[in-house]
């Protein structure tokens, strides 16, 4: 039996491994490369080869079984990938193709369902609540995404689609999102979105960083976007709560790291709970960038 498991985090950009020891859940080995994707599905496949390769050559042994977090959703209908961010993915089986190409069995699972697991398992979950059995986790950065996990297991869906957060419609006559609909959430509170709504109020752009920074300074369009972020944020945390109820909520991303979503979202998420109190913990993660990547490796564990 292999002392190690194995996870691969398929992004736009890069494509990183991790591979982790069974014995103390350490990672031993981390290597990343360029993804390549503008070069097509069948490029991007012999780069995933390449670096299992790579890493094989250094870790002395060949994976049993590889969980890849992907940039969407394999469709337990069709078998097929949907709603990736990385197109040449979509309408593609890409499980079959990767157990094909490396001649091992594979477990695939969106990027933030992937973050979840990891903060869950290894995370500040385990700083926080370690006794914790609903975690939802979110990452807001340039798009929102989420992953519910339950007594330490993904929650899948019907559709492979739970914990799709970031494609509920927040506000019905709002922007237009990629997906097709209008006013979703990834279209609100997402860092693109923080930085379409300040550039309307000020005729000018800005970047999130520059947004909270002017915020800070006392500048009014910067500030009223942070406290819409804030209202919306609360409005849209609530409805989570009132559904799935959890013991910890992970916020990541870019967005995540602004202070006042945990100085103020509380009082906002409040104020649409039904519950006169609020004790579901929202915290920051733990593990970086290294949470999808472990997070994928987890899938096979």
């Amino acid at each position: 039996m292999s002392r190690y498991y194995w996870g691969i985090d398929l992004g736009g950009t890069k494509i990183e491994c991790a591979v982790m020891s069974y014995e103390d859940d350490q990672c031993v080995l981390r290597e990343r490369i360029a993804t390549e994707g503008d070069k097509g599905y069948e490029h991007v496949l012999q780069r995933i080869k390449l670096l299992v390769d790579l890493c094989t050559d250094k870790i002395g042994e060949k994976p049993e079984s590889v969980g890849f977090g992907t940039p969407g959703t394999l469709d337990p209908q069709t078998g097929l990938m949907k709603n990736c961010n990385s197109t040449s993915l979509n309408g593609k089986a890409l499980d079959k193709d990767l157990e094909k190409l490396l001649q091992v069995p594979v477990k695939l699972a969106n990027d933030a369902n992937c973050f979840a697991l990891a903060e869950a398992q290894l995370g500040v979950v385990q700083q926080v609540k370690p006794d914790a059995e609903v975690v939802f986790g979110i990452i807001m950065g340039t798009g929102v995404g989420a992953g519910v996990v339950v007594n330490g297991k993904l929650v899948n869906g019907r559709h492979g689609i739970a914990g799709e957060w970031g494609h509920n419609v927040l506000e019905p006559n709002g922007a237009p999102c990629y997906c097709g609909k209008a006013g979703c959430l990834e279209t609100v509170i997402s860092g693109k979105g923080l930085e379409a709504y300040y550039q309307h109020l000020a005729n000018q752009p800005l970047s999130l960083p520059e947004i909270v920074e002017q915020a800070e300074l006392g500048e009014s369009y910067a500030q009223h976007t942070l406290t819409r972020l804030i209202e919306k944020f609360g409005l849209a945390v609530a409805q989570i709560i009132n559904v799935i109820d959890p013991d910890v909520i992970v916020v990541g991303g870019g967005v995540g790291n602004i202070d006042a979503l945990y100085e103020l979202g509380p009082k906002a998420i409040l104020r649409h709970l039904f519950n006169p109190a609020l004790d579901t913990k929202i915290v920051k993660p733990a593990l970086g960038d290294s949470a999808g990547v472990f997070g994928a490796a987890m899938l096979v564990k």
